[in-house]
C-alpha cells in the first residue's frame, strides 16, 4: 500500500495520516514513496482522485501532456517511448477506450478543440515538422524575451499567459496587439512554471513546477491590472513525480497532471463550489 501524508496548516497546525489502496502501489516510480501534500487548512480546493484511470496500466512510456475534450467527456494523454502507443484515450471515468500510434514520434503538449460537429485534437511533436501559430520576442531575460517558454493559455479577456519556464516567470501579452502587459515572478524563485492553465470561471490559474513537483493555485488578477502573484493554496507531489503539463476540463474543472518521472496522469477533483463552469 502507498502510505498518503496530508499535512494541513492554518490558524493551528494538525498532521492526518490516510493509508490508500491506490494504484501508486503499482507505479514504479512511485512504489517507495511516502507522499507528502500540503494545504492551508482553510483553502483546500482539490481531492486525488484516486480511481482514475481505471486501467493504469496503460501508462507505458513516459507521460508528458493531457488533454480534455470537455464536449465528448474524453481524456487525452500523449506518452513517449519505444515500440508504444504514443496516444491513449480515455473517458472522464477513467475508462480506456483506445490508442493510436499513427504520424506521432515524441508528443510535447496536447490540446483537444472539439466543436459539435467536428472532434479535433493538437499535437506539438518535437520529432517531426512543425507549424508556427504565434510567434512573439525571442531568447533573452528582458520583458518580452523567453527562456524555455514551455506553456501557453489564454483569459477571457483575451490575454496570453506565458509560462517563461527557464525565467522563473509567467509573462502576460495582449492577444491582439502582442503588447507585453506584465510578468509574475514572486511566485517563482525557487523554479520556474512548467505548466499554466485557467480554472473554468477564471478566477485562479493552475501552475505546475516540474523539478518542485509541485502545484499551485494562483489568484487570477483582474482585467486591466496584473499586479503580483498570489498564491492561494499548493499541492506538493512525491519527489521525482516530475508534473510535466496539465489540463482543467472546462466543464467540472477537474485537473489532470501529466507526470513525466511518475509516467502517469493524475486526476485532481475541486471539492468546493468556487468553480463555475463556462455556460452554467
Amino acid at each position: 500500500m502507498a502510505r498518503f501524508w496530508v499535512c494541513v496548516a492554518g490558524a493551528g497546525f494538525f498532521l492526518a495520516f490516510l493509508v490508500l489502496h491506490s494504484r501508486f502501489c503499482r507505479s514504479p516510480v512511485l512504489r517507495n514513496f511516502t507522499f507528502a501534500v500540503s494545504w492551508r487548512a482553510e483553502e483546500i480546493l482539490y481531492r486525488l482522485d484516486v480511481d482514475w484511470p481505471k486501467h493504469p496500466e496503460y501508462f507505458t512510456g513516459a507521460t508528458f501532456c493531457a488533454a480534455v475534450d470537455s464536449l465528448n467527456g474524453l481524456v487525452y494523454v500523449a506518452q513517449r517511448g519505444d515500440n508504444i502507443p504514443k496516444i491513449l484515450v480515455f473517458t472522464e471515468d477513467g475508462y480506456f477506450l483506445r490508442a493510436w500510434n499513427y504520424t506521432v514520434d515524441s508528443p510535447h503538449g496536447i490540446f483537444a478543440a472539439s466543436t459539435q460537429y467536428e472532434q479535433s485534437v493538437w499535437i506539438t511533436d518535437v520529432g517531426s515538422d512543425f507549424m508556427i501559430l504565434w510567434l512573439h520576442g525571442e531568447n533573452g531575460t528582458g520583458p518580452a524575451k523567453f527562456n524555455i517558454p514551455h506553456s501557453v493559455t489564454l483569459d477571457s479577456a483575451g490575454r496570453v499567459w506565458v509560462a517563461d519556464r527557464g525565467n522563473k516567470r509567467i509573462q502576460v501579452f495582449d492577444k491582439d496587439t502582442g503588447e507585453w502587459l506584465g510578468a509574475w515572478n514572486n511566485c517563482f524563485t525557487e523554479e520556474g512554471p512548467s505548466a499554466v492553465r485557467f480554472t473554468p470561471d477564471g478566477k485562479y490559474l493552475i501552475v505546475a513546477q516540474l523539478n518542485l513537483s509541485r502545484l499551485s493555485v494562483v489568484a487570477a488578477p483582474p482585467v486591466g491590472s496584473i499586479g503580483e502573484c498570489s498564491v492561494i493554496s499548493t499541492i506538493q507531489l512525491a519527489d521525482q513525480v516530475l508534473p510535466h503539463l496539465l489540463e482543467v476540463d472546462r466543464k467540472t474543472g477537474a485537473v489532470y497532471v501529466a507526470e513525466i518521472g511518475a509516467k502517469q496522469v493524475q486526476k485532481y477533483v475541486p471539492l468546493n463550489s468556487y468553480v463555475t463552469p463556462f455556460g452554467s
